[in-house]
C-alpha cells in the first residue's frame, strides 16, 4: 500500500534505476518472490544517505535475505564492518548464500536469534543502525539502538508508517494491529520531541524515521513497555 501519491511513486521509480551486477540479480529476484527486502526507493535513499555519512561500524535489525547489508557494505571504509542480526532460519541460509556470492562474507557478521536477546548482549559503538525487524517491538529495539548508537551516530527505521495505518485513529485499526499502531506512534511522538535527537519522518516506500544522536539519550519508560 503506498502512502504517497501513485504517479510520483511510479515516477521516481522510472527514472531511478535498480542495483546492478548480482546485487541486482538478487534484489530483481527477491522482488518478484515477494520476499522481505527494502524498496528501490529505499535502497536508493539508504545509498546515498551512506555516500554521504560513510560509516565504519554498522549494526542492522532484520537482515532478511541479506540484500540491505550487502547494498550497505557497498559504502564501507577500509576495514569496516556490519553486524546483522535475523532469527528466520530460511532467511539466514538465504543471507549466508547471498553474502557468498558477492563475496562479502569477511565484511558481515551475521547473528543468528531474537533481537531482543542479542541487542541487550552488545557492547562496543555503532557509527550507523539500520532497523528492520517487527515493527511491534520497535518500541524495544530503539532504546537499545540508543544505547549502542555513539554520539553523531545515525539511525534510520524502516515501515514506520505502515501503509498509512500509523497515521489512522485507534478504531479505524484492526483489532489485532492496535498495539503495533499505539506503540509505533508512541515511539515517534517521543523519539520526535527528545531534545538529545534530531529526527526526520520522510514519507517514502513505507515511511522512514531518519535519527541523529547529539547528546546522551535516556528514554522514557510507558506503563505499555514495563508490562510488556
Amino acid at each position: 500500500m503506498s502512502i504517497t501519491n501513485e504517479n510520483i511513486e511510479n515516477y521516481i521509480d522510472e527514472i531511478q534505476p535498480l542495483c546492478t551486477g548480482i546485487l541486482g540479480e538478487i534484489q530483481q529476484e527477491a522482488m518478484q518472490a515477494g520476499l522481505p527486502i527494502i524498496p528501490p526507493q529505499v535502497a536508493r535513499f539508504l545509498s546515498t544517505l551512506l555516500s554521504i555519512h560513510r560509516p565504519a561500524n554498522i549494526l542492522e535489525i532484520g537482515c532478511a535475505v541479506g540484500f540491505s547489508a550487502a547494498l550497505m557494505s557497498q559504502y564501507l571504509p577500509e576495514g569496516g564492518r556490519i553486524t546483522t542480526i535475523d532469527r528466520y532460519d530460511i532467511m539466514i541460509s538465504r543471507a549466508k548464500e547471498n553474502f557468498r556470492k558477492l563475496g562479502i562474507e569477511d565484511k558481515i557478521t551475521l547473528l543468528e536469534g531474537d533481537a531482543r536477546d542479542i541487542l541487550p548482549t552488545l557492547n562496543g559503538s555503532y557509527d550507523f543502525i539500520f532497523l528492520d525487524a517487527a515493527k511491534g517491538q520497535y518500541h524495544i529495539f530503539f532504546a537499545e539502538c540508543m544505547r549502542l548508537l555513539h554520539t553523531g551516530g545515525v539511525l534510520l527505521a524502516d515501515n514506520i508508517l505502515q501503509g498509512g495505518r500509523t497515521a489512522a485513529g485507534r478504531y479505524e485499526i484492526e483489532k489485532r494491529q492496535r498495539t503495533t499502531h499505539t506503540r509505533m506512534n508512541a515511539l515517534l511522538r517521543e523519539v520526535s520531541n527528545m531534545p538529545e535527537l534530531e529526527t526526520s519522518i520522510i514519507p517514502i516506500g513505507d515511511g522512514l524515521l531518519l535519527v541523529c544522536k547529539t547528546a546522551a539519550y535516556a528514554p522514557q519508560q510507558s506503563s505499555e513497555e514495563t508490562n510488556t
